[in-house]
């Protein structure tokens, strides 16, 4: 803090040793001028309209990677089979990003739960068949070289079920798992 005409400032972005002249003014933030028109999308880049939907696009939702940060949650929850955990994770932290942003939310554990279950993750005994898809379909998506295989293992979910409560899931995974996914 430096004393100046009986006030104190505060001097910032120089060091102690470089002298200050103590009659010179401070100079504090002002705020740019009121801006008179209303802000309107205009830009080359602004989207019209509503976002595109379909296929391989997938579905923006607010704080979407937030997911990531709940699921440490799962270490010890998971059954992986011949999954590799990274691979497992980046299937289902993306079903649930989608499942969040149905909702118009962040991730929370839920979502998590859901497409863990769906994909029969959660399940220490998981159907033979199911176990053999998700083999095939989680194999190396991890990698960015592989992000239309990822769309894929998201977009196989059907909406009407990531609409449902993760009970409902869970209770339809245990009757028939096949009627939580699509045939694209």
């Amino acid at each position: 803090m430096q004393r100046c005409r009986g006030e104190y400032h505060a001097v910032v972005a120089a060091p102690d040793y470089v002298p200050i002249d103590p009659s010179r003014r401070v100079r504090s933030y002002s705020s740019p001028p009121r801006r008179a028109d209303a802000w309107v999308a205009d830009r080359a880049g602004d989207l019209q309209g509503p976002a595109p939907s379909g296929p391989a696009l997938g579905t923006a939702g607010p704080d979407a990677g937030y997911a990531y940060r709940l699921v440490h949650l799962f270490d010890d929850r998971l059954h992986l089979g011949y999954v590799a955990k990274e691979d497992a994770i980046a299937g289902c932290v993306e079903v649930a990003m989608k499942r969040a942003a149905l909702f118009g939310r962040a991730p929370i554990v839920h979502d998590l739960t859901v497409a863990f279950t769906i994909y029969g993750f959660l399940d220490p005994d998981p159907d033979v068949e199911l176990a053999e898809r998700r083999r095939r379909e989680f194999a190396e998506i991890r990698s960015s070289h592989h992000y239309s295989e990822r769309r894929y293992v998201v977009d196989r979910v059907a909406e009407a079920a990531l609409r449902t409560s993760h009970d409902a899931i869970g209770a339809a995974y245990e009757a028939d798992w096949r009627s939580l996914f699509v045939d694209l």
